[in-house]
C-alpha cells in the first residue's frame, strides 16, 4: 500500500467523501493542524508513522485549520493540533494538543488494534500469569506478524529484564524506533541497563558490606553506590533509596553527583505515581538545598 493511500490531504469540498464515507470502511483519523502551529509539527510525523506502521488500518486524513475554517467551526475545534477519530460517519475518540508516541499509540489502538496485537495482549496475560516461556513466544509470533510494533518489543524487553538477561534487553532496545526510545519507559529499562553493567564487576556484597562499615572517602562513596544498586536490582528500592540519600548528602562531589544523578534515574524507573518517588523526591530537595 503506498503512502497516498495511508495519508491523505482533506478540504472543505471532499471531507464527506474521503472522511465520513471512508469512516463506514475502516477509522479516518483525522488531524486539524496549521502550518505555523511548532506542536502540529511535532505531532503530524508521528501520526504519519504509525499510519505507515499499522499499514492502512486507519486512514490518516489531515486538515489545514486555516484553510478550512468551516470544517473546524463544524467539529468544534478550540485548539490545534486536534485529533478526531471517526468510525461509522461520526466521532468515536479524540484529543488536542501533540501527545508523546506512546500516548497517540494507546488512542490508535483504542480505535484499531496493530498487526499482532492480539498475540501482544495474550502474551502479556501469560506473563502476568507467570507463564514466562509461553510469553516470550507469544510476544516474538507478535513481532513477526508486526515488526515495528515497539509496544510489543518493549512487553519482551521488561520480560527479560525481570530474567535478568541484560544482553537481550540492549538488544530489544536497539530494535526499537529512534522516537520510541525517548519514551519514559524505554528510558527506565536504558537505566535499570545501565544500572545491571555498573555492578557486573562490582565485588560481592559482603565485600560492599565490609567497605560500608570500614572504608573512608571515595572508597566508601564507591561501596555506597555499587552496594544500593545490588538492592535496587534484588527488588529493595527504599533501602538503595536511602543509601543514595547518603551518598548525596556525605558524598556530593563523587562521581560528578552520581547519587543524585542516580535517583533522579531510580524516579524514572519507578514511576512519577510511585510513592517511593515522591518521598525521595521531596528528601532529596531538602539534602540539595
Amino acid at each position: 500500500m503506498t503512502a497516498q493511500a495511508l495519508v491523505i490531504d482533506v478540504r472543505e469540498d471532499n471531507f464527506a467523501a474521503a472522511v465520513l464515507e471512508e469512516s463506514k470502511r475502516r477509522p479516518v483519523v483525522v488531524d486539524f493542524w496549521a502550518p505555523w502551529c511548532g506542536p502540529c509539527r511535532a505531532l503530524g510525523p508521528v501520526l504519519e508513522k504509525l499510519a505507515e506502521e499499522m499499514a492502512g488500518a486507519f486512514l490518516l486524513a489531515k486538515v489545514n485549520s486555516d484553510e478550512n475554517p468551516e470544517l473546524s467551526r463544524s467539529f468544534q475545534v478550540r485548539g490545534i493540533p486536534a485529533v478526531k477519530a471517526f468510525r461509522d460517519g461520526k466521532v468515536v475518540d479524540e484529543f488536542t494538543g501533540a501527545l508523546p508516541e506512546s500516548a497517540v499509540r494507546k488512542f490508535l489502538e483504542g480505535i484499531v488494534p496493530p498487526p499482532g496485537d492480539d498475540l501482544r495482549q495474550a502474551a502479556l496475560a501469560a506473563m502476568e500469569a507467570g507463564r514466562e516461556d509461553e510469553a516470550e513466544r507469544l510476544f516474538h509470533e507478535a513481532l513477526a506478524a508486526n515488526p515495528r510494533n515497539d509496544a510489543a518489543r518493549l512487553s519482551l524487553a521488561r520480560l527479560h529484564s525481570a530474567q535478568g538477561r541484560w544482553e537481550e534487553v540492549n538488544a530489544d532496545i536497539a530494535a526499537m524506533s529512534p522516537a520510541f526510545q525517548l519514551e519514559d519507559e524505554v528510558q527506565a529499562l536504558k537505566a535499570l541497563l545501565e544500572f545491571s553493567q555498573a555492578v557486573q564487576s562490582a565485588p560481592p556484597m559482603a565485600e560492599l558490606e565490609r567497605r560500608l562499615r570500614e572504608a573512608q572517602g571515595d572508597e566508601r562513596a564507591q561501596a555506597l553506590y555499587l552496594h544500593a544498586l545490588r538492592l535496587l536490582l534484588q527488588g529493595q528500592e527504599e533501602p538503595a533509596m536511602e543509601e543514595l540519600l547518603e551518598l548525596v548528602r556525605d558524598h556530593r562531589q563523587y562521581g560528578d553527583d552520581l547519587g543524585r544523578r542516580t535517583l533522579l534515574q531510580i524516579f524514572t524507573v519507578l514511576g512519577a505515581r510511585h510513592p517511593l518517588v515522591e518521598k525521595y523526591r521531596t528528601r532529596l530537595a531538602r539534602t540539595l538545598y
